[in-house]
């Protein structure tokens, strides 16, 4: 690979070549494929790595990696998965509480043959943005996050189709009462908005027709209904194209607008590469390509994504703010560690993400928002809960055999081994030695080891992905 094919790591987006940028990443003695270059794609594909894996695929080429955050070659294991995690849901779907629900999910996160599905699912919960406070049906939300996780990396059209049809996003958006005498607005504009164009690619005259459109579509014991009496059956003008009538035609409509390759593709760049700066349509195209020529499937896009120059270079290394999701759910799964998930359903709650409750229909903002005083301490007493909590299990068994397992006998080595584990960003002397120093006293309830883990939750690298 020659140096002028290497993105560097101080380079403005707006100075990268787009092609190059997408083109598959290779490993280079600048740039070689080793654990950490393997636990950046396993935490901005999936939700971290565990030992077992960063053992096996660091030794393996790139598409092993990548595959294995799609779940290739786990059929036996996934059969194995999804009849457990069935029989979770099945017990916490009786009792309507929703953090309950959201432990469920968390449960799936940690423990998903294939993460990639999960952390998609995530991201399409913050895409078609749904609150369990207005929809008030915990068995509907549920339905929604299935529909979600089955669509993840399929047809990008077929998704839409139902999501736009599904019960939970026809309340939380108000088109169950949309009807021909007074048309809702708000999935119209939000479809267009929010799910698939993005501000600019249409006007005001797009959403009242397209409002028309979806008149009468209703619900009917927990399912979609076509009411034909209350549906505006007059023709509706959309872009300037004539003769639409149903809402199925309008989906298609906007599906076919030449901004929806690109938008989405946009998201996804944020979702996975970097959160800021906002990438142009230009540097973008490329991806909108490969999104078009698949006929939108989204895995396609995704994987080149994830295997590209962008993505695996040094340029993307801490270009990111881990959610708190991120932040909890990585550090759970580097350490082989479980919990009382309910407990940390209702402490990532109280520092900004709550599971099937995003804050409004443009989901959460993501990048710097995640991160203030406030938040970043409470990271680190979710931290501390968790550790605290009697429920907490590492690799099944306690910390003490855990370390052992790992053959680290001090706290100099711990320290090292959390750096390389848990950081994107690797400490340096002064930040290891403040680390070390302010873990020599006892905190009442925690000893040293669990103290190291704290104080690294405190350090702002730890938050950046």
């Amino acid at each position: 690979m020659r140096n002028q094919e290497i993105i560097q790591p101080n380079q403005n987006l707006s100075e990268i070549d787009p092609v190059l940028a997408w083109s598959a990443w290779e490993p280079s003695p600048q740039e070689p494929w080793d654990a950490r270059r393997l636990r950046h794609l396993m935490r901005r594909g999936g939700f971290g790595a565990k030992p077992s894996e960063v053992q096996t695929l660091a030794n393996g080429p790139v598409s092993n990696a990548v595959d294995a955050l799609f779940g290739k070659h786990t059929a036996q294991s996934s059969e194995a998965f999804e009849q457990e995690s069935a029989q979770i849901a099945s017990g916490v779907r009786s009792g309507g509480n929703i953090e309950s629900i959201a432990a469920w999910w968390l449960h799936r996160m940690l423990h998903s043959p294939s993460p990639l599905i999960e952390k998609m699912t995530l991201f399409w919960h913050g895409h078609f943005a749904t609150g369990a406070d207005k929809v008030k049906d915990t068995e509907l939300m549920v339905q929604q996050n299935q529909l979600l996780r089955v669509h993840a990396l399929g047809d990008f059209r077929k998704m839409v189709h139902e999501v736009s049809k599904d019960p939970a996003m026809l309340l939380y958006l108000d088109s169950a009462t949309n009807r021909k005498t007074h048309p809702n607005e708000n999935y119209a504009r939000e479809l267009m908005e929010l799910f698939c164009l993005g501000e600019g690619n249409y006007t005001e005259q797009d959403v009242q027709q397209l409002a028309r459109c979806f008149t009468g579509w209703e619900i009917r014991r927990k399912s979609f209904r076509f009411n034909p009496y209350q549906h505006d059956s007059l023709t509706k003008k959309l872009f300037g194209i004539e003769g639409i009538e149903s809402g199925e035609q309008a989906i298609d409509t906007v599906l076919a607008h030449r901004s929806m390759p690109t938008f989405i593709a946009g998201k996804l760049v944020r979702f996975f590469v970097c959160d800021e700066p906002n990438p142009t349509s230009e540097f973008l195209e490329p991806l909108a390509e490969e999104f078009r020529k698949s006929d939108f499937s989204i895995e396609p896009l995704v994987r080149k994504i994830l295997s590209s120059k962008l993505m695996l270079s040094n340029w993307s290394i801490g270009k990111k703010v881990r959610s708190p999701i991120e932040f909890m759910i990585e550090s759970m799964r580097s350490l082989q560690m479980t919990s009382n998930l309910d407990r940390l359903s209702k402490g990532l709650e109280g520092i900004g993400q709550a599971l099937f409750n995003p804050p409004n229909v443009k989901g959460w903002d993501g990048g710097r928002s995640w991160i203030n005083s406030s938040t970043l301490i409470g990271r680190s007493n979710l931290m501390v809960d968790m550790l605290k909590d009697p429920a907490t299990r590492f690799g099944r068994g306690d910390l003490d055999a855990w370390l052992k397992s790992q053959q680290l006998s001090n706290p100099d080595q711990w320290l090292d081994w959390l750096g390389e584990s848990l950081l994107s960003v690797q400490l340096d002397s002064s930040d290891k030695q403040r680390l070390l120093s302010a873990t020599e006293k006892s905190e009442v309830g925690l000893d040293r080891w669990r103290k190291t883990l704290v104080a690294l939750s405190q350090n702002p690298k730890m938050h950046l992905s």
